[in-house]
């Protein structure tokens, strides 16, 4: 973990080579990138040694906190250029369920055309919003928490760009189940949306029930009461 020193110049660093980047339309230049490059080269090696994705995500978590300053930095520049750093702890944020820290990131990168480094070959569109309608299905699997604010900020952000059916549908569903209970027009009108985009999405009961319940809520309750 850097020290506070160490963090302050890192956040000024960023800023100002990301700046000086997009003002000469060129690539950053800039020794603490390279420094932040080879510590994400290392960290890399370490995680293509862990088999779990429970552990991976793990040592996202640990590994994070390095990079923290300099993705700040770059934020704060209010300039944008293509930065292998940033993109991957937008993707490593969403993986340890930090929604909140990589929500900014995904609309500077959105905002700034920035692509996803090697080996995604996914638009950044396409990436953020598979990775983050991926971690709202684990996540309802395992306890039902699902972040729906977060989802909806995805789906605005995401709106105007370029991407499969199928993954948009992904997200669609997501929103849909999750606001079953909460807002059930509103879930209708997302899983009616997912499957225009893809038959296939597996949304066709929910569906048929929400519209009963819609159609009928008193003998729904009154149903859901006898069971």
């Amino acid at each position: 973990m850097p020290s506070p020193a160490q963090q302050h110049f890192m956040r000024v660093t960023a800023a100002r080579a990301t700046a000086a980047a997009a003002t000469t339309d060129e690539p950053i230049v800039a020794t603490a990138y390279e420094q932040q490059l080879m510590q994400l080269a290392q960290h890399k090696r370490q995680l293509s040694g862990i088999q779990s994705t429970e552990k991976k995500a793990e040592a996202k978590r640990e590994m994070l906190p390095t990079y923290a300053a300099w993705v700040d930095g770059v934020l704060s520049s209010g300039r944008g250029v293509q930065d292998d750093v940033v993109m991957n702890v937008l993707v490593w944020r969403i993986d340890v369920g930090d929604y909140t820290g990589a929500l900014p990131i995904a609309a500077h990168a959105i905002h700034y055309g920035l692509k996803m480094p090697e080996p995604y070959t996914r638009t950044t569109a396409c990436v953020i919003t598979e990775e983050f309608a991926d971690m709202a299905r684990k996540a309802r699997a395992i306890n039902g928490e699902v972040d729906i604010p977060s989802l909806l900020a995805v789906a605005r952000l995401t709106d105007g760009e370029d991407m499969p059916d199928q993954v948009r549908a992904k997200l669609y569903k997501e929103i849909g189940l999750a606001q079953i209970d909460k807002d059930p027009a509103a879930a209708l009108a997302r899983l009616k949306r997912a499957l225009e985009l893809n038959k296939n999405v597996g949304v066709i009961k929910e569906i048929e029930r929400l519209e009963t319940k819609l159609r009928n809520p008193t003998s729904t309750a009154a149903s859901d009461g006898d069971g």
